[in-house]
């Protein structure tokens, strides 16, 4: 990991006051073999006798401020453990009984699905870090931010990504493995990623209903931030006005250019 050259701190707070977040923005870090770890965060095994599944630690974190490191030892859900590239997978899970007979239709769909789930290389990574984005400094900084957003507050980061570059964001979702999901194609194809919380995320580390997962690399981070403050200054931030009144006020590009297309924008 590259040294730090971000005030992760500030941002932290400026991203949670645009979007009136509700819960901490998450930075996730990932450690090769040999790599040191670093000091202040907690091992579930080694410091409170107990596994954690991942969905677990990024609730702690990003709720009560909790920093952790997970290694293979630490997880209590596998598909993490295989998602980042901990273990090779077992037969087992590549015939698809992960999923058949509980959710899935079939073997073969079991197995289809369990040939989609994004995967890391074995052996890439041997650890994963979840802390609020806030606890990153110095020496330490994250690869992945995670937040756990509502709607208005997704549609203000889609908006800020259009911002950006024009692009919209395009995303591999599925109804499982959440925090695999939200991190490996992040890392692997260095874009953004927006993530349905899986049942594990809701029965087990009480995500909420109204929650959805944006996540993108932590690179971007600055460039999203900037974006979300010209959103704010055009008056299209949070908390937005909203009104039902009939042929209201049209933006100047948005009259120009409904005039261009022969629409009768004279108000009654």
């Amino acid at each position: 990991m590259s040294k730090m050259t971000t005030d992760y701190g500030s941002l932290a707070s400026e991203i949670r006051g645009l979007l009136c977040m509700k819960t901490e923005p998450l930075g996730i870090g990932l450690l090769k073999k040999g790599e040191k770890k670093p000091e202040g965060f907690t091992e579930p095994r080694k410091d409170m006798g107990k596994h954690l599944s991942l969905c677990q630690a990024w609730g702690l974190s990003r709720r009560d401020q909790i920093p952790f490191i997970l290694n293979k030892s630490d997880m209590w859900c596998f598909e993490p453990v295989l998602g980042l590239g901990f273990v090779e997978p077992p037969e087992l899970f590549l015939d698809g009984h992960n999923r058949f007979p509980g959710t899935a239709s079939s073997v073969e769909a079991g197995k289809q699905w369990a040939s989609n789930m994004p995967r890391f290389p074995v052996g890439k990574y041997e650890s994963i870090m979840s802390a609020p984005l806030s606890f990153y400094g110095e020496d330490l900084s994250p690869d992945v931010v995670v937040l756990y957003c509502d709607p208005a507050q997704l549609t203000q980061l889609m908006m800020a990504v259009n911002w950006i570059d024009g692009n919209d964001v395009y995303s591999r979702m599925s109804g499982h493995a959440a925090c695999v999901y939200s991190v490996v194609p992040v890392v692997t194809d260095n874009d953004f990623q927006i993530v349905v919380p899986c049942a594990g995320d809701r029965k087990r580390a009480m995500a909420q209903d109204t929650e959805i997962i944006f996540s993108f690399p932590a690179s971007k981070l600055e460039a999203l931030v900037e974006g979300l403050r010209h959103i704010k200054d055009a008056g299209e931030g949070m908390p937005l006005k909203v009104s039902l009144k009939e042929e209201y006020e049209l933006e100047e590009s948005y009259q120009e250019i409904g005039k261009l297309m022969g629409m009768d924008l004279s108000t009654s």
